[in-house]
């Protein structure tokens, strides 16, 4: 007998699903980002730029560790949604089970070599000195609460497939309004420096995963916890499926490293000494600007990769199109408005960061938004594509586009523009972005003959 989720799955008013589960999504993104966005305020307005530099490059190894995460959890996360839609609850409860087991491991595992490995990473990245020491502080402090903080991304995917989609929304803003008061607390209370804005994000993190375990635990969702059975077939479904997200993620990682690297000496270059902090102080002035739009389309389109699968697996095709039509049109919507709010505001948000004494960080900030912001005329399109190729089982389709924006477009514009000094960074993003639209349409295109055939051996059998 089906539950009530998957009978919203199969049978609510496409429009209404996805107001019933993308609107959520979007919140619980945006809580997550306002938190970003405060967190870059409190570091760049009370420890200042080196801080706010430092921050910005652990950050792409503490990301790392989050991948592997994110590899397991998206990837069980597929194959849970479409044997739900095939009625197979012992494989989706097997398949949760072992997910959960393998997230811990993996974090335990990369926390270790964070934490010892630090040092060697932080100068890969280009930190010396102060810069090195204090980026140090916070990836150990990191690394040392992964293993139980990494969990949280993954509970939060199976509480929305199972449908406790405001249950998700709610401990995400949860988990943002605690990490925010330790933050305060830390940065504030304790007079801490970047290693208190560490311990805010693990330790809410932590609490918040032990919450979102709760209702598996009590046995009141539609996935239960069973005697894990591995299999090496389990495996390699759960790696194909989640590789497009942790390809993503690695390859985002690496260009960030790129980034950094030609930050340093492009800004030393132009600015002179100390402009290589500089520059990489404005990267991350435009990544915390970036936060306040792009989990928006990221909150649309993973929350209705679960009903998009369940579909899938279900044959149902037609109604397949109407969830993805119109994820497509909300996240157009987004990414105008996206794009309108930093081509107008770029001097709002760039002093949100950066201190008002420092004319020339603002100034700086300022003209980079308002370059970068045309990305979000063609990112939307991107994100809602790769979410849906992860969400029908086309890893090698998705895999496709998640390494192309993440690594092989940006090294190719970085080149390209690099004779345009810092605006070549800046514009690389649009670039990127472009590039993946096009490419987006040559997969779908792929993907809907695909669909075409699936429906006519369904018409044929009927």
């Amino acid at each position: 007998m089906k539950t009530k989720t998957e009978i919203m799955y199969a049978t609510m008013n496409p429009w209404r699903l996805f107001f019933v589960i993308a609107l959520p999504g979007m919140i619980s993104m945006f809580a997550m980002s306002i938190y970003s966005v405060i967190e870059g305020a409190f570091i760049g307005q009370k420890l200042g730029e080196g801080a706010f530099a430092a921050v910005n490059i652990a950050m792409p190894l503490v990301m790392i560790n989050f991948s592997l995460a994110d590899l397991i959890g998206v990837g069980a996360s597929v194959p849970i949604s479409i044997s739900l839609g095939k009625e197979d609850y012992k494989t989706a409860n097997n398949v949760f089970s072992c997910s959960v087991i393998m997230i811990f491991l993996a974090s335990l595992f990369m926390g270790s070599v964070m934490f010892f490995a630090a040092e060697p990473l932080s100068k890969m990245m280009g930190a010396d000195d102060e810069l090195l020491r204090t980026s140090v502080r916070y990836l150990r402090t990191c690394a040392l609460l992964g293993p139980f903080a990494t969990i949280f991304f993954a509970m939060d995917n199976y509480l929305r497939i199972c449908g406790y989609v405001k249950t998700s929304m709610f401990i995400n803003i949860g988990c943002n309004v605690v990490t925010l008061g330790l933050l305060i607390f830390f940065l504030f209370g304790l007079n801490m420096d970047v290693v208190g804005s560490a311990l805010a994000m693990s330790l809410s993190m932590c609490i918040c995963s032990v919450v979102a375990m709760i209702p598996f635990l009590m046995k009141k969702t539609l996935l239960r916890f069973a005697r894990p059975t591995f299999s090496l077939s389990m495996l390699k479904q759960i790696a194909a499926c989640g590789s497009p997200v942790f390809l993503s993620n690695i390859a985002g990682r690496v260009t960030s490293i790129i980034m950094n690297i030609s930050l340093m000496t492009i800004g030393a270059r132009t600015f002179g000494e100390g402009g290589g902090t500089t520059a990489v102080a404005v990267y991350a002035i435009l990544m915390y600007s970036s936060d306040l739009c792009w989990p928006l389309l990221y909150g649309i389109s993973d929350s209705l990769a679960p009903a998009i699968g369940y579909n899938w697996g279900a044959k149902n095709y037609g109604r397949v199109k109407q969830i993805v039509k119109r994820g497509y049109i909300g996240t157009a919507v987004v990414g105008l408005v996206s794009t309108s709010v930093l081509f107008f505001f770029p001097d709002v948000i760039a002093s949100i960061f950066a201190d008002a004494k420092d004319i020339r960080l603002l100034e700086i900030s300022a003209h980079a938004i308002r370059l970068f912001c045309f990305a979000y005329l063609f990112r939307w399109f991107a994100v809602m594509t790769q979410s849906f190729l992860s969400a029908i089982e086309k890893p090698v389709l998705a895999t496709l586009m998640s390494v192309g924006v993440a690594l092989v477009f940006p090294v190719i514009m970085l080149g390209s523009l690099w004779t345009l000094g810092l605006d070549g960074i800046w514009l690389n993003f649009v670039g990127v972005n472009a590039l993946a639209m096009v490419l987006g349409f040559v997969l779908l295109g792929v993907v809907s003959r695909e669909i075409k055939r699936r429906e006519k051996e369904c018409e044929a059998r009927s």
